[in-house]
């Protein structure tokens, strides 16, 4: 009986372990949240790509918590208002931060 609660207090303390260290913090993502945010990512980048004024290869695409911030160089500042449109657009983001800089 002892040896019992030595392994379910093990295993409870284990499983307390891996619960932190999935949880998220102000500063850093829970697993759940960084998948999210790689889904919002890839989508943008799609999205941007399949817009023919946009060179994707010039905007890079970081995106945390839902918040999404786009940097690079581009053409012009209607460029600019176009991806941060497309980025709106896209389901699950809860705000755009324009780092954007014209050439």
């Amino acid at each position: 009986m002892n040896q019992f609660k030595t392994i379910a207090a093990f295993l409870m303390t284990l499983a307390l372990l891996v619960s932190l260290g999935c949880a998220s913090t102000a500063t850093r993502e829970s697993t759940g949240e960084y998948l999210d945010d790689s889904v919002i990512t890839t989508r943008i980048k799609e999205a941007i790509f399949r817009e023919p004024t946009l060179k994707s290869s010039e905007i890079n695409v970081e995106t945390f918590k839902g918040v999404v911030q786009l940097s690079g160089f581009v053409n012009s500042t209607g460029d600019m208002n176009k991806a941060v449109e497309i980025a709106q657009g896209i389901k699950g983001v809860q705000s755009v931060k324009n780092d954007m800089r014209s050439k």
